[in-house]
């Protein structure tokens, strides 16, 4: 084949063919000192991160196959979600790899090792020998509270065996009398805390943080003065599950003294109807850790939550209901109420009510100046509609 022929096909190039023309090789030049300047500027924007910062994390089914090792489930998410991202800026800077910061972490805990923050806790007893992982033969799935006064201890008694061992039972004591309670004998592996002269909202918000109930399925909160002679706990806890409520309460007999709202009364011709007041609430896990913080720390009586619970819960109009096939009677006994003082020669019910009724007013507003705020906040003006708040007043 001649030389001609070589060329032609592109298999043959001359030494003179390969020469660039100046120009090219000026942005050649150009394009590789821009390229090493652009280099350098990011080494120095993101610094190098050694192999000792990076801590490797076991398996999820590490956690998952131990089931008596009393890990909760945040626990191994905090463990999961350890990577390089989570490194402190701080301890970047420093170059002190032995350093830890992991900002997945709960508030406060940033420096302690995913493994070891036990960010939920429990109502379960616990021996006092043996090994932890065998402490424990059986948990319950569900927890129920009273807020009481020794007067009303029948009461309370056929109330609780209305719960199965499959509830936790909580009593929290406003009369400072705890030690009576013992002649039932359920009483001696129930939970009781005392703190004189306190509503049940006041003690659900110190108490029940939704990292210390977060193992039951279903949170009751509530009075002491309720009648449960038609109401069974199990069957109860069907009906929510069968429609998906996450806040709920038992209907109410007409025989009931003192309902506020009418629509909480029990309709005979269904299981389920919706609206929920505050006298007998069972939340869900989930609807309680966003009721938990709706709840004001120094308004205790609770007047103008049933109205926002729907915040927490969507749509509400399908996960907030009465049960009307199992119901109970309010009593309407005023004994907590008799724990007021006396002013000026008036019942002490008379300034419980006044208080009452001063905390549904600052509840309201402070919720309608929150929401405003938010709104204004991302730019969004008259986002909010008025609520249409009852006078609960007139509904009694």
């Amino acid at each position: 084949m001649k030389t001609e022929d070589y060329k032609r096909r592109g298999i043959l190039r001359l030494p003179g063919s390969c020469r660039r023309k100046p120009n090219e090789w000026i942005r050649a030049a150009v394009t590789i000192t821009v390229s090493i300047v652009f280099g350098f500027f990011i080494g120095v924007s993101f610094p190098d991160i050694s192999p000792p910062k990076l801590k490797l994390v076991p398996s999820i089914d590490t956690y998952l196959g131990d089931k008596n090792s009393g890990r909760s489930t945040q626990t191994i998410l905090n463990a999961i979600s350890v990577s390089r991202d989570n490194v402190s800026t701080k301890a970047q800077k420093l170059g002190n790899p032995s350093q830890i910061f992991v900002s997945t972490n709960p508030r406060g805990a940033e420096r302690l090792p995913p493994d070891i923050v036990a960010a939920e806790s429990d109502f379960y007893p616990r021996r006092l020998y043996g090994r932890p992982s065998e402490d424990l033969i059986f948990k319950p799935q569900y927890l129920v509270t009273f807020t009481v006064g020794y007067n009303q201890k029948d009461n309370i008694d056929q109330a609780v065996r209305k719960f199965s061992d499959n509830f936790t039972i909580l009593l929290f004591h406003y009369d400072g009398r705890t030690t009576e309670w013992d002649e039932f004998e359920w009483s001696k592996r129930a939970i009781h805390i005392s703190v004189l002269k306190q509503t049940k909202w006041w003690y659900a918000k110190r108490f029940l943080h939704p990292d210390i109930v977060a193992p039951y399925d279903f949170i009751f909160i509530w009075d002491e003065d309720l009648g449960v002679e038609h109401f069974d706990a199990e069957e109860y806890i069907k009906l929510v599950k069968k429609h998906k409520l996450e806040i709920s309460q038992p209907g109410l007999d007409l025989k009931s003294k003192g309902l506020a709202w009418h629509m909480t009364r029990r309709q005979e011709d269904v299981e389920v109807h919706k609206f929920v007041e505050i006298m007998a609430p069972v939340f869900s896990r989930e609807a309680w850790r966003c009721v938990w913080y709706l709840i004001q720390n120094d308004l205790v009586h609770g007047w103008g939550l049933d109205f926002a619970l729907q915040k927490c819960v969507q749509p509400a109009n399908e996960k907030i209901g009465v049960v009307d096939a199992q119901w109970i009677v309010h009593q309407g006994v005023p004994s907590l109420g008799n724990q007021g003082n006396e002013d000026d020669g008036k019942a002490k019910w008379k300034g419980v009510r006044k208080r009452s009724q001063k905390e549904w007013k600052m509840f309201r507003d402070r919720l309608s100046k929150a929401e405003e705020d938010y709104y204004k906040s991302i730019g969004v003006e008259n986002r909010v509609p008025k609520a249409n708040w009852v006078n609960k007043n007139k509904t009694k």
